[in-house]
Protein backbone atom coordinates (compact mmCIF):
# COMPACT_ATOMS: atom_id res chain seq x y z
CA UNK A 1 0.00 0.00 0.00
CA UNK A 2 1.33 3.42 -0.98
CA UNK A 3 2.14 5.98 1.74
CA UNK A 4 -0.75 8.18 0.56
CA UNK A 5 -3.30 5.35 0.79
CA UNK A 6 -2.03 4.37 4.22
CA UNK A 7 -2.38 7.96 5.43
CA UNK A 8 -5.93 8.15 4.07
CA UNK A 9 -6.86 4.91 5.89
CA UNK A 10 -5.48 6.21 9.19
CA UNK A 11 -7.51 9.40 8.84
CA UNK A 12 -10.71 7.37 8.22
CA UNK A 13 -10.11 5.14 11.25
CA UNK A 14 -9.50 8.14 13.47
CA UNK A 15 -12.77 9.70 12.28
CA UNK A 16 -14.74 6.56 13.03
CA UNK A 17 -13.22 6.34 16.50
CA UNK A 18 -14.20 9.94 17.22
CA UNK A 19 -17.76 9.27 16.03
CA UNK A 20 -18.05 6.22 18.30
CA UNK A 21 -16.73 8.22 21.24
CA UNK A 22 -19.28 11.00 20.60
CA UNK A 23 -22.16 8.53 20.48
CA UNK A 24 -20.97 6.84 23.65
CA UNK A 25 -20.75 10.18 25.45
CA UNK A 26 -24.24 11.11 24.24
CA UNK A 27 -25.70 7.81 25.47
CA UNK A 28 -23.97 8.21 28.82
CA UNK A 29 -25.37 11.75 29.21
CA UNK A 30 -28.88 10.60 28.35
CA UNK A 31 -28.59 7.64 30.74
CA UNK A 32 -27.32 9.86 33.54
CA UNK A 33 -30.16 12.31 32.91
CA UNK A 34 -32.75 9.53 33.03
CA UNK A 35 -31.20 8.10 36.18
CA UNK A 36 -31.20 11.55 37.73
CA UNK A 37 -34.87 12.06 36.91
CA UNK A 38 -35.73 8.66 38.31
CA UNK A 39 -33.79 9.46 41.48
CA UNK A 40 -35.60 12.76 41.83
CA UNK A 41 -38.99 11.11 41.33
CA UNK A 42 -38.19 8.35 43.81
CA UNK A 43 -36.96 10.86 46.34
CA UNK A 44 -40.05 12.99 45.91
CA UNK A 45 -42.29 9.97 46.40
CA UNK A 46 -40.39 8.84 49.48
CA UNK A 47 -40.64 12.32 50.93
CA UNK A 48 -44.37 12.36 50.22
CA UNK A 49 -44.83 9.00 51.93
CA UNK A 50 -42.72 10.14 54.86
CA UNK A 51 -44.85 13.25 55.34
CA UNK A 52 -48.22 11.59 54.81
CA UNK A 53 -49.85 8.61 56.56
CA UNK A 54 -50.63 5.54 54.43
CA UNK A 55 -53.85 5.43 52.45
CA UNK A 56 -56.57 4.00 54.66
CA UNK A 57 -54.84 5.07 57.87
CA UNK A 58 -55.29 8.72 57.01
CA UNK A 59 -58.92 8.08 56.18
CA UNK A 60 -59.54 5.78 59.11
CA UNK A 61 -59.61 8.60 61.64
CA UNK A 62 -61.60 10.96 59.42
CA UNK A 63 -64.88 9.05 59.49
CA UNK A 64 -66.65 12.03 60.98
CA UNK A 65 -66.04 14.05 57.80
CA UNK A 66 -66.06 11.11 55.39
CA UNK A 67 -69.32 9.22 56.02
CA UNK A 68 -71.54 11.50 58.06
CA UNK A 69 -74.40 10.31 60.28
CA UNK A 70 -76.91 7.58 59.47
CA UNK A 71 -80.58 8.54 59.50
CA UNK A 72 -82.44 7.78 62.75
CA UNK A 73 -84.73 4.77 63.08
CA UNK A 74 -87.85 5.39 65.18
CA UNK A 75 -90.91 3.38 66.19
CA UNK A 76 -94.48 4.12 65.06
CA UNK A 77 -94.83 6.73 67.83
CA UNK A 78 -91.52 8.47 67.09
CA UNK A 79 -89.45 6.92 69.90
CA UNK A 80 -85.78 6.43 69.04
CA UNK A 81 -84.63 2.92 68.14
CA UNK A 82 -81.30 3.84 66.51
CA UNK A 83 -79.52 7.18 66.25
CA UNK A 84 -76.07 8.56 65.35
CA UNK A 85 -74.18 11.02 67.50
CA UNK A 86 -70.76 12.66 67.49
CA UNK A 87 -68.44 10.48 69.55
CA UNK A 88 -64.75 10.77 70.42
CA UNK A 89 -61.98 8.30 69.61
CA UNK A 90 -58.45 7.87 70.97
CA UNK A 91 -55.68 7.01 68.53
CA UNK A 92 -51.90 6.85 68.76
CA UNK A 93 -49.00 7.92 66.54
CA UNK A 94 -46.24 5.78 68.10
CA UNK A 95 -43.36 7.63 66.46
CA UNK A 96 -44.49 10.90 68.03
CA UNK A 97 -44.79 9.62 71.60
CA UNK A 98 -42.52 11.44 74.04
CA UNK A 99 -43.30 9.67 77.30
CA UNK A 100 -42.78 6.08 78.34
CA UNK A 101 -45.46 3.85 76.66
CA UNK A 102 -45.98 1.84 79.85
CA UNK A 103 -46.63 4.94 81.95
CA UNK A 104 -48.90 6.45 79.29
CA UNK A 105 -50.84 3.17 79.09
CA UNK A 106 -51.41 3.23 82.86
CA UNK A 107 -52.71 6.81 82.65
CA UNK A 108 -55.07 5.99 79.76
CA UNK A 109 -56.42 2.91 81.57
CA UNK A 110 -57.18 4.99 84.66
CA UNK A 111 -59.12 7.52 82.56
CA UNK A 112 -61.18 5.30 80.26
CA UNK A 113 -61.46 2.28 82.57
CA UNK A 114 -62.26 -1.37 81.69
CA UNK A 115 -59.08 -1.76 79.66
CA UNK A 116 -55.94 -3.73 80.46
CA UNK A 117 -52.91 -1.37 80.52
CA UNK A 118 -50.81 -4.09 78.90
CA UNK A 119 -53.20 -4.20 75.95
CA UNK A 120 -53.05 -0.42 75.61
CA UNK A 121 -49.26 -0.51 75.78
CA UNK A 122 -49.17 -2.90 72.82
CA UNK A 123 -51.16 -0.37 70.82
CA UNK A 124 -48.83 2.43 71.83
CA UNK A 125 -45.72 0.43 70.91
CA UNK A 126 -46.74 -1.03 67.56
CA UNK A 127 -44.59 -0.33 64.49
CA UNK A 128 -47.21 1.41 62.39
CA UNK A 129 -47.73 5.15 62.13
CA UNK A 130 -51.32 5.34 63.43
CA UNK A 131 -53.79 3.09 65.21
CA UNK A 132 -57.01 3.26 67.20
CA UNK A 133 -56.68 2.76 70.94
CA UNK A 134 -60.38 3.23 71.85
CA UNK A 135 -63.29 3.86 69.47
CA UNK A 136 -65.86 5.20 71.94
CA UNK A 137 -64.58 7.74 74.46
CA UNK A 138 -66.85 9.78 76.72
CA UNK A 139 -66.57 13.58 76.37
CA UNK A 140 -65.25 14.03 79.92
CA UNK A 141 -62.65 11.30 79.31
CA UNK A 142 -61.63 12.94 76.04
CA UNK A 143 -60.85 16.15 77.92
CA UNK A 144 -58.81 14.23 80.49
CA UNK A 145 -56.85 12.49 77.72
CA UNK A 146 -56.11 15.82 76.04
CA UNK A 147 -54.87 17.14 79.39
CA UNK A 148 -52.12 14.49 79.38
CA UNK A 149 -50.34 16.71 76.85
CA UNK A 150 -48.92 13.76 74.93
CA UNK A 151 -48.32 14.75 71.26
CA UNK A 152 -48.43 11.11 70.15
CA UNK A 153 -52.06 10.77 71.24
CA UNK A 154 -54.87 11.90 68.94
CA UNK A 155 -58.38 12.59 70.24
CA UNK A 156 -60.83 13.18 67.40
CA UNK A 157 -64.48 12.90 66.47
CA UNK A 158 -66.41 10.28 64.50
CA UNK A 159 -70.04 9.24 64.16
CA UNK A 160 -71.22 6.59 66.57
CA UNK A 161 -74.39 4.50 66.11
CA UNK A 162 -76.30 4.02 69.35
CA UNK A 163 -79.31 1.83 70.17
CA UNK A 164 -80.89 3.45 73.25
CA UNK A 165 -83.13 0.47 74.06
CA UNK A 166 -80.25 -2.00 74.13
CA UNK A 167 -81.41 -5.50 73.26
CA UNK A 168 -85.00 -4.46 72.48
CA UNK A 169 -85.91 -5.48 68.89
CA UNK A 170 -82.21 -6.05 68.21
CA UNK A 171 -82.82 -8.77 65.60
CA UNK A 172 -85.16 -6.49 63.69
CA UNK A 173 -83.11 -3.30 63.85
CA UNK A 174 -79.77 -5.06 63.43
CA UNK A 175 -76.57 -3.10 63.88
CA UNK A 176 -73.95 -1.06 62.03
CA UNK A 177 -70.18 -1.45 62.40
CA UNK A 178 -67.71 1.20 63.56
CA UNK A 179 -67.21 2.37 59.99
CA UNK A 180 -70.90 3.19 59.59
CA UNK A 181 -71.87 0.17 57.46
CA UNK A 182 -75.09 -1.76 58.13
CA UNK A 183 -74.27 -5.34 59.09
CA UNK A 184 -77.60 -6.99 59.94
CA UNK A 185 -81.33 -6.43 60.19
CA UNK A 186 -82.83 -3.18 58.91
CA UNK A 187 -79.47 -1.46 59.30
CA UNK A 188 -78.19 -3.72 56.55
CA UNK A 189 -81.30 -3.93 54.40
CA UNK A 190 -81.89 -0.17 54.39
CA UNK A 191 -78.20 0.75 54.38
CA UNK A 192 -78.32 2.92 51.26
CA UNK A 193 -81.34 4.85 52.53
CA UNK A 194 -79.87 5.31 56.01
CA UNK A 195 -76.54 6.56 54.60
CA UNK A 196 -78.09 9.04 52.17
CA UNK A 197 -76.61 12.42 53.21
CA UNK A 198 -79.62 14.25 51.79
CA UNK A 199 -81.97 12.35 54.12
CA UNK A 200 -79.81 12.12 57.24
CA UNK A 201 -82.31 14.17 59.26
CA UNK A 202 -85.34 12.23 57.99
CA UNK A 203 -86.14 9.29 60.33
CA UNK A 204 -87.12 5.86 59.04
CA UNK A 205 -90.37 5.12 60.87
CA UNK A 206 -91.15 1.51 61.67
CA UNK A 207 -94.44 -0.21 62.40
CA UNK A 208 -93.08 -1.42 65.76
CA UNK A 209 -94.54 -0.04 68.98
CA UNK A 210 -91.83 0.09 71.64
CA UNK A 211 -94.39 -0.30 74.44
CA UNK A 212 -95.84 -3.49 72.94
CA UNK A 213 -92.34 -4.76 72.18
CA UNK A 214 -91.35 -4.37 75.84
CA UNK A 215 -94.36 -6.42 76.97
CA UNK A 216 -93.78 -9.19 74.43
CA UNK A 217 -90.10 -9.50 75.34
CA UNK A 218 -90.74 -9.51 79.08
CA UNK A 219 -93.47 -12.14 79.00
CA UNK A 220 -91.69 -14.44 76.55
CA UNK A 221 -88.38 -14.22 78.42
CA UNK A 222 -90.10 -14.91 81.75
CA UNK A 223 -91.81 -18.02 80.36
CA UNK A 224 -88.59 -19.24 78.76
CA UNK A 225 -86.89 -18.95 82.13
CA UNK A 226 -89.81 -20.64 83.90
CA UNK A 227 -89.66 -23.64 81.55
CA UNK A 228 -85.89 -23.65 80.86
CA UNK A 229 -86.45 -23.24 77.11
CA UNK A 230 -83.40 -22.80 74.86
CA UNK A 231 -85.10 -20.18 72.69
CA UNK A 232 -88.32 -18.58 71.62
CA UNK A 233 -90.00 -16.01 69.43
CA UNK A 234 -93.04 -13.79 69.54
CA UNK A 235 -95.01 -11.67 67.08
CA UNK A 236 -97.83 -9.13 67.28
CA UNK A 237 -99.30 -8.22 63.88
CA UNK A 238 -102.07 -5.89 62.73
CA UNK A 239 -104.40 -8.19 60.77
CA UNK A 240 -105.80 -5.33 58.68
CA UNK A 241 -102.48 -4.11 57.24
CA UNK A 242 -99.79 -6.71 57.86
CA UNK A 243 -97.84 -4.23 60.02
CA UNK A 244 -95.66 -5.87 62.64
CA UNK A 245 -96.37 -4.13 65.94
CA UNK A 246 -93.83 -6.21 67.85
CA UNK A 247 -91.45 -9.04 67.03
CA UNK A 248 -88.80 -10.70 69.15
CA UNK A 249 -86.36 -13.56 69.00
CA UNK A 250 -84.83 -15.06 72.14
CA UNK A 251 -82.09 -15.18 73.29
CA UNK A 252 -81.16 -11.59 72.50
CA UNK A 253 -77.96 -9.66 71.79
CA UNK A 254 -76.94 -6.06 72.36
CA UNK A 255 -76.46 -4.18 69.04
CA UNK A 256 -74.32 -1.64 70.88
CA UNK A 257 -71.73 -4.37 71.37
CA UNK A 258 -72.60 -7.35 69.14
CA UNK A 259 -70.46 -10.39 69.76
CA UNK A 260 -69.44 -12.41 66.74
CA UNK A 261 -68.68 -16.08 66.49
CA UNK A 262 -70.60 -19.26 67.09
CA UNK A 263 -73.27 -19.66 64.46
CA UNK A 264 -76.44 -21.67 64.01
CA UNK A 265 -79.59 -21.39 66.05
CA UNK A 266 -77.68 -21.12 69.34
CA UNK A 267 -76.04 -17.87 68.22
CA UNK A 268 -77.91 -15.03 69.98
CA UNK A 269 -77.91 -13.11 66.69
CA UNK A 270 -79.99 -15.85 65.01
CA UNK A 271 -83.49 -14.54 64.28
CA UNK A 272 -85.92 -17.31 65.20
CA UNK A 273 -88.96 -15.22 64.26
CA UNK A 274 -88.08 -14.67 60.59
CA UNK A 275 -85.16 -16.96 59.79
CA UNK A 276 -85.63 -20.12 61.84
CA UNK A 277 -87.96 -22.70 60.29
CA UNK A 278 -89.90 -25.16 62.43
CA UNK A 279 -92.70 -27.68 62.26
CA UNK A 280 -95.36 -25.73 64.14
CA UNK A 281 -97.72 -28.57 64.91
CA UNK A 282 -101.46 -28.27 65.32
CA UNK A 283 -101.56 -24.54 64.67
CA UNK A 284 -101.83 -25.70 61.03
CA UNK A 285 -105.24 -27.21 61.76
CA UNK A 286 -106.81 -23.76 61.48
CA UNK A 287 -105.42 -23.53 57.94
CA UNK A 288 -106.79 -26.98 57.13
CA UNK A 289 -110.24 -26.06 58.47
CA UNK A 290 -110.29 -22.90 56.34
CA UNK A 291 -109.25 -24.87 53.25
CA UNK A 292 -111.94 -27.49 53.86
CA UNK A 293 -114.67 -24.89 54.23
CA UNK A 294 -113.55 -22.78 51.29
CA UNK A 295 -113.23 -25.77 48.95
CA UNK A 296 -116.62 -27.21 49.91
CA UNK A 297 -115.24 -30.27 51.69
CA UNK A 298 -116.90 -29.07 54.90
CA UNK A 299 -120.29 -27.43 54.41
CA UNK A 300 -121.80 -27.97 57.83
CA UNK A 301 -120.60 -28.11 61.43
CA UNK A 302 -122.63 -31.30 61.72
CA UNK A 303 -120.20 -33.14 59.46
CA UNK A 304 -117.54 -35.29 61.03
CA UNK A 305 -114.94 -38.02 60.66
CA UNK A 306 -114.30 -41.37 62.31
CA UNK A 307 -111.49 -40.94 64.84
CA UNK A 308 -112.04 -44.23 66.62
CA UNK A 309 -108.70 -45.73 65.53
CA UNK A 310 -105.23 -44.47 64.47
CA UNK A 311 -104.37 -44.19 60.77
CA UNK A 312 -101.54 -46.46 59.68
CA UNK A 313 -98.99 -45.07 57.17
CA UNK A 314 -96.31 -47.67 56.48
CA UNK A 315 -94.44 -48.20 59.75
CA UNK A 316 -95.99 -45.12 61.33
CA UNK A 317 -99.39 -44.33 62.77
CA UNK A 318 -101.31 -41.07 63.11
CA UNK A 319 -102.69 -40.88 66.65
CA UNK A 320 -104.63 -38.37 68.75
CA UNK A 321 -103.00 -36.94 71.88
CA UNK A 322 -106.43 -36.26 73.38
CA UNK A 323 -107.98 -39.42 71.92
CA UNK A 324 -111.79 -39.75 72.10
CA UNK A 325 -111.84 -43.02 70.13
CA UNK A 326 -115.10 -42.22 68.36
CA UNK A 327 -116.66 -40.28 65.52
CA UNK A 328 -115.98 -36.54 65.93
CA UNK A 329 -117.88 -33.57 64.54
CA UNK A 330 -115.97 -30.72 62.84
CA UNK A 331 -116.00 -28.53 65.98
CA UNK A 332 -114.78 -31.43 68.08
CA UNK A 333 -111.97 -32.26 65.67
CA UNK A 334 -110.72 -28.72 66.14
CA UNK A 335 -111.53 -28.31 69.84
CA UNK A 336 -109.89 -31.61 70.83
CA UNK A 337 -107.11 -31.14 68.24
CA UNK A 338 -107.68 -34.47 66.53
CA UNK A 339 -104.86 -35.45 64.17
CA UNK A 340 -106.92 -38.34 62.82
CA UNK A 341 -109.94 -36.23 61.92
CA UNK A 342 -107.79 -33.45 60.44
CA UNK A 343 -105.77 -35.92 58.35
CA UNK A 344 -108.90 -37.48 56.88
CA UNK A 345 -110.26 -34.01 56.13
CA UNK A 346 -107.00 -33.17 54.33
CA UNK A 347 -107.33 -36.25 52.12
CA UNK A 348 -110.69 -34.92 50.97
CA UNK A 349 -109.08 -31.55 50.21
CA UNK A 350 -106.31 -33.27 48.24
CA UNK A 351 -102.61 -32.49 47.73
CA UNK A 352 -103.11 -30.04 44.86
CA UNK A 353 -105.63 -27.84 46.62
CA UNK A 354 -103.66 -28.00 49.86
CA UNK A 355 -100.52 -26.77 48.09
CA UNK A 356 -102.46 -24.07 46.28
CA UNK A 357 -103.93 -22.63 49.48
CA UNK A 358 -100.60 -22.80 51.31
CA UNK A 359 -98.96 -21.00 48.41
CA UNK A 360 -101.58 -18.24 48.48
CA UNK A 361 -100.90 -17.88 52.20
CA UNK A 362 -97.18 -17.40 51.52
CA UNK A 363 -96.25 -20.63 53.30
CA UNK A 364 -94.13 -22.14 50.52
CA UNK A 365 -91.72 -19.24 49.90
CA UNK A 366 -89.49 -17.01 51.96
CA UNK A 367 -91.58 -14.38 53.72
CA UNK A 368 -91.69 -10.97 52.08
CA UNK A 369 -90.18 -8.57 54.61
CA UNK A 370 -87.65 -5.74 54.83
CA UNK A 371 -85.00 -8.09 56.23
CA UNK A 372 -82.38 -10.28 54.60
CA UNK A 373 -82.75 -12.82 57.42
CA UNK A 374 -85.77 -14.70 56.03
CA UNK A 375 -86.05 -18.45 56.26
CA UNK A 376 -86.98 -20.67 53.32
CA UNK A 377 -89.68 -23.27 54.16
CA UNK A 378 -88.63 -26.91 54.11
CA UNK A 379 -91.08 -28.88 52.00
CA UNK A 380 -91.40 -32.65 51.66
CA UNK A 381 -89.47 -34.16 48.72
CA UNK A 382 -92.65 -35.83 47.53
CA UNK A 383 -96.04 -34.30 48.31
CA UNK A 384 -98.24 -37.38 48.27
CA UNK A 385 -101.12 -38.52 50.46
CA UNK A 386 -98.88 -39.13 53.47
CA UNK A 387 -97.46 -35.60 53.32
CA UNK A 388 -100.91 -34.15 52.77
CA UNK A 389 -102.14 -35.80 55.96
CA UNK A 390 -99.17 -34.88 58.17
CA UNK A 391 -98.93 -31.29 56.88
CA UNK A 392 -102.61 -30.81 57.73
CA UNK A 393 -101.66 -30.94 61.42
CA UNK A 394 -98.26 -29.23 61.13
CA UNK A 395 -95.70 -31.96 60.48
CA UNK A 396 -93.65 -32.33 57.30
CA UNK A 397 -93.57 -28.62 56.40
CA UNK A 398 -91.25 -26.29 58.31
CA UNK A 399 -91.93 -22.55 58.27
CA UNK A 400 -91.04 -19.47 60.31
CA UNK A 401 -93.26 -18.05 63.06
CA UNK A 402 -93.69 -15.03 60.75
CA UNK A 403 -95.24 -17.29 58.10
CA UNK A 404 -97.74 -18.51 60.66
CA UNK A 405 -98.64 -15.03 61.91
CA UNK A 406 -99.31 -13.74 58.38
CA UNK A 407 -101.43 -16.80 57.52
CA UNK A 408 -103.52 -16.45 60.70
CA UNK A 409 -104.03 -12.75 59.96
CA UNK A 410 -105.52 -13.73 56.60
CA UNK A 411 -107.81 -16.30 58.18
CA UNK A 412 -109.26 -14.01 60.85
CA UNK A 413 -109.47 -10.66 58.99
CA UNK A 414 -112.12 -11.76 56.52
CA UNK A 415 -109.90 -13.88 54.28
CA UNK A 416 -107.41 -11.36 52.81
CA UNK A 417 -103.66 -12.02 52.87
CA UNK A 418 -101.38 -9.02 53.51
CA UNK A 419 -97.62 -9.18 53.11
CA UNK A 420 -96.01 -8.53 56.51
CA UNK A 421 -94.11 -5.25 56.80
CA UNK A 422 -91.90 -3.46 59.29
CA UNK A 423 -92.71 -0.02 57.87
CA UNK A 424 -95.45 2.13 59.36
CA UNK A 425 -98.22 2.63 56.81
CA UNK A 426 -100.12 5.86 56.42
CA UNK A 427 -103.87 6.13 56.04
CA UNK A 428 -103.40 6.45 52.28
CA UNK A 429 -101.11 3.40 52.15
CA UNK A 430 -103.53 0.70 53.26
CA UNK A 431 -102.72 -2.44 51.21
CA UNK A 432 -105.36 -4.23 49.17
CA UNK A 433 -103.90 -7.67 49.74
CA UNK A 434 -105.16 -10.79 47.98
CA UNK A 435 -108.28 -12.69 48.87
CA UNK A 436 -107.70 -16.31 49.86
CA UNK A 437 -110.87 -17.15 51.81
CA UNK A 438 -114.39 -15.76 51.82
CA UNK A 439 -115.72 -13.70 54.71
CA UNK A 440 -118.08 -16.56 55.54
CA UNK A 441 -115.18 -19.01 55.86
CA UNK A 442 -113.28 -16.52 58.00
CA UNK A 443 -116.25 -16.06 60.35
CA UNK A 444 -116.70 -19.80 60.86
CA UNK A 445 -113.00 -20.41 61.54
CA UNK A 446 -112.99 -17.48 63.96
CA UNK A 447 -115.77 -19.18 65.89
CA UNK A 448 -113.73 -22.39 66.01
CA UNK A 449 -110.67 -20.47 67.28
CA UNK A 450 -112.79 -18.92 70.02
CA UNK A 451 -114.19 -22.35 70.87
CA UNK A 452 -110.66 -23.71 71.46
CA UNK A 453 -109.92 -21.01 74.04
CA UNK A 454 -113.27 -21.24 75.79
CA UNK A 455 -113.72 -25.02 75.78
CA UNK A 456 -110.65 -26.70 74.27
CA UNK A 457 -106.88 -26.99 74.56
CA UNK A 458 -106.31 -23.22 74.63
CA UNK A 459 -108.03 -22.27 77.88
CA UNK A 460 -104.80 -20.89 79.34
CA UNK A 461 -104.69 -18.26 76.57
CA UNK A 462 -107.86 -16.50 77.70
CA UNK A 463 -107.47 -12.82 78.65
CA UNK A 464 -110.54 -11.64 80.50
CA UNK A 465 -112.64 -9.25 78.46
CA UNK A 466 -110.62 -9.49 75.24
CA UNK A 467 -112.31 -12.50 73.56
CA UNK A 468 -109.19 -14.41 72.59
CA UNK A 469 -109.29 -17.14 69.96
CA UNK A 470 -106.42 -19.38 68.93
CA UNK A 471 -104.88 -22.80 68.46
CA UNK A 472 -102.21 -24.80 70.25
CA UNK A 473 -99.36 -26.47 68.40
CA UNK A 474 -96.94 -28.99 69.94
CA UNK A 475 -94.40 -30.58 67.62
CA UNK A 476 -91.48 -32.90 68.24
CA UNK A 477 -88.22 -31.68 66.71
CA UNK A 478 -86.75 -33.73 63.84
CA UNK A 479 -83.63 -35.68 64.76
CA UNK A 480 -81.58 -38.34 62.94
CA UNK A 481 -84.31 -39.08 60.42
CA UNK A 482 -86.99 -39.33 63.09
CA UNK A 483 -88.31 -37.18 65.93
CA UNK A 484 -86.98 -36.42 69.41
CA UNK A 485 -89.96 -37.04 71.68
CA UNK A 486 -88.65 -34.90 74.53
CA UNK A 487 -87.50 -31.97 72.35
CA UNK A 488 -90.62 -29.93 71.63
CA UNK A 489 -91.46 -26.74 69.78
CA UNK A 490 -94.61 -25.35 71.38
CA UNK A 491 -96.66 -22.60 69.75
CA UNK A 492 -99.86 -20.74 70.36
CA UNK A 493 -101.28 -18.68 67.49
CA UNK A 494 -104.05 -16.33 68.56
CA UNK A 495 -106.13 -13.34 67.55
CA UNK A 496 -108.23 -10.82 69.50
CA UNK A 497 -110.96 -9.70 69.90
CA UNK A 498 -112.58 -12.54 67.95
CA UNK A 499 -115.88 -10.73 67.37
CA UNK A 500 -113.84 -8.10 65.43
CA UNK A 501 -110.26 -9.38 65.01
CA UNK A 502 -107.60 -6.66 65.01
CA UNK A 503 -104.34 -8.30 66.08
CA UNK A 504 -102.65 -11.68 65.82
CA UNK A 505 -100.30 -12.79 68.60
CA UNK A 506 -97.94 -15.75 68.14
CA UNK A 507 -95.75 -17.15 70.92
CA UNK A 508 -93.27 -20.00 70.37
CA UNK A 509 -90.96 -21.76 72.82
CA UNK A 510 -88.07 -23.98 71.74
CA UNK A 511 -87.60 -27.06 73.95
CA UNK A 512 -89.54 -25.98 77.07
CA UNK A 513 -89.45 -28.34 80.04
CA UNK A 514 -92.40 -29.46 82.13
CA UNK A 515 -92.55 -28.16 85.70
CA UNK A 516 -94.48 -28.97 88.87
CA UNK A 517 -97.10 -26.29 88.18
CA UNK A 518 -97.87 -27.87 84.77
CA UNK A 519 -97.90 -31.41 86.20
CA UNK A 520 -94.78 -32.18 84.16
CA UNK A 521 -96.39 -31.26 80.84
CA UNK A 522 -94.46 -29.10 78.36
CA UNK A 523 -97.12 -28.91 75.65
CA UNK A 524 -98.30 -25.67 74.07
CA UNK A 525 -101.43 -25.34 76.19
CA UNK A 526 -99.24 -25.21 79.30
CA UNK A 527 -96.21 -23.30 77.98
CA UNK A 528 -97.07 -21.05 75.02
CA UNK A 529 -100.75 -20.26 75.72
CA UNK A 530 -100.08 -18.46 79.03
CA UNK A 531 -97.65 -16.11 77.26
CA UNK A 532 -100.40 -15.07 74.87
CA UNK A 533 -102.83 -14.51 77.73
CA UNK A 534 -100.47 -12.22 79.63
CA UNK A 535 -99.33 -10.35 76.51
CA UNK A 536 -102.88 -9.60 75.35
CA UNK A 537 -103.97 -8.56 78.82
CA UNK A 538 -101.18 -5.97 78.91
CA UNK A 539 -101.07 -4.70 75.30
CA UNK A 540 -104.79 -4.43 74.57
CA UNK A 541 -105.14 -1.14 76.49
CA UNK A 542 -102.03 0.21 74.75
CA UNK A 543 -103.62 -0.59 71.37
CA UNK A 544 -106.96 0.97 72.32
CA UNK A 545 -108.81 -2.36 72.37
CA UNK A 546 -111.50 -2.02 74.99
CA UNK A 547 -112.51 -4.98 77.16
CA UNK A 548 -116.11 -6.11 77.21
CA UNK A 549 -118.16 -8.56 79.23
CA UNK A 550 -121.08 -8.45 76.78
CA UNK A 551 -119.49 -8.81 73.34
CA UNK A 552 -118.38 -12.23 72.11
CA UNK A 553 -118.61 -14.72 69.26
CA UNK A 554 -121.82 -16.72 68.99
CA UNK A 555 -120.77 -20.33 69.63
CA UNK A 556 -124.22 -21.84 69.90
CA UNK A 557 -124.00 -23.71 66.59
CA UNK A 558 -120.58 -25.10 67.48
CA UNK A 559 -121.57 -26.14 70.98
CA UNK A 560 -124.73 -27.79 69.71
CA UNK A 561 -122.65 -30.02 67.44
CA UNK A 562 -120.30 -30.86 70.29
CA UNK A 563 -123.20 -31.96 72.46
CA UNK A 564 -124.81 -33.80 69.57
CA UNK A 565 -121.61 -35.65 68.87
CA UNK A 566 -121.34 -36.75 72.49
CA UNK A 567 -124.91 -38.03 72.48
CA UNK A 568 -124.40 -40.10 69.32
CA UNK A 569 -120.81 -41.09 70.08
Amino acid sequence: MSPAALRTLRIQLAGKRQAHLRRARQRMVVGMALFGCLTLLTGARLADLALREPVGVANAHNLWERIGPRAPIVDRNGSDLARSFEAYYLAVKPQQLIGDPAEIAEQIARIIGERDPADIQKKLSHRGKWAYVERRVMPRDAQALKALGEPGLEIGREWERVYPNGTLAAHTIGHANADGEGMAGLERQLDERLRDPDRADEPVQLSLDTRVQHVLVQELAAQMDRHSAIGGSGIVMDVRTGELIAMTSQPVFDPNAPKFGGGGEMDPRFNRATYGVYELGSTFKALTMAMAMESGVVTSMAQGYDASAPIRIGRHRIRDFHAKNRWLSVPEIFMYSSNIGTAKMALDIGPERQQSYLSQLGMLDRPTLELAERGKPLQPPRWGEASTMTISYGHGLSVTPLHLAAAYAAIVNGGVYHEPTLMKLGLDEQPEGRRVFSEATSARVNALLRLVVKNGTGRNAEAEGYRVGGKTGTAEKPKNGGYARRSLVTTFAAAFPMDDPQYVVVAMLDEPKGIKETYGYATAGWTAAPVVSRVIGRIAPLLDVAPSDTKDVDLSEMLAQVRGAKETG
